[in-house]
């Protein structure tokens, strides 16, 4: 038996490590570095949920 995570666990765990770095490497302080993570996180998901329904809509 093998663990293969679905596209959408792929794209979270994408989505939270490369939130994490960006939050870091783009702002100064704790407090910021946190809320542009979150953000950029949100974004990620956000987008690529937007874009799954656009292409479902757009295949059919």
């Amino acid at each position: 038996m093998s663990l293969q995570p679905s596209h959408f666990t792929t794209l979270t765990l994408y989505a939270f490590f490369a939130s994490i770095v960006f939050g870091i490497t783009m702002r100064e302080t704790p407090r910021k570095m946190l809320h542009y993570g979150i953000y950029c996180f949100v974004l990620f998901v956000g987008s690529a949920i937007l874009l799954s329904w656009l292409m479902y809509f757009i295949a059919r």
